[in-house]
């Protein structure tokens, strides 16, 4: 059975003969800055984008921190290297250039590796299989599927 009792500023948790207590405040205004902006990047962009969700406070951390945005969009970069590459010389943030770019990579990624070999019609191809590539990306996928 489990009991529990609510403080200003944490909460008691009596539960299987042991007591708890949770701390209720946010972590983000206890630590510094620079330690939040830490365990935020411990996130996936998933999660990332789902915290920046949660809170102003988080949201203002989350949307401040370009560092945060920048390890992801270097995932993409892998595979979109020209388009990130001229984001960045525009002097768009590490945020607006993986909005711009992360679908691009995902579906060129999904080409690359072969997942849509085997479509014969272009009704076969799934939603979300395609999107504006320019023509040295779908030279790249032309070569990848002459090799398989």
């Amino acid at each position: 059975m489990q009991h529990v009792c609510k403080r200003k500023s944490a909460t008691c948790v009596f539960c299987e003969g042991r007591l708890a207590l949770i701390s209720q405040q946010d972590f983000t205004e206890t630590l510094p800055m620079e330690m939040s902006v830490r365990i935020f990047s411990e996130l996936d962009l998933r999660s990332l984008c789902s915290a920046s969700l949660t809170c102003k406070q988080w949201n203002d951390i989350i949307e401040g921190s370009d560092h945060l945005w920048r390890s992801h969009c270097l995932s993409v970069l892998a595979v979109c290297r020209r388009e990130v590459d001229g984001d960045r010389q525009d002097g768009l943030s590490w945020k607006v250039t993986l909005v711009r770019n992360y679908r691009k990579g995902c579906v060129k990624r999904r080409w690359l590796k072969g997942r849509y070999s085997n479509i014969r019609r272009a009704e076969d191809l799934p939603p979300n299989s395609m999107c504006p590539l320019d023509v040295e990306t779908w030279g790249e996928i032309l070569e990848a599927e002459l090799e398989r």
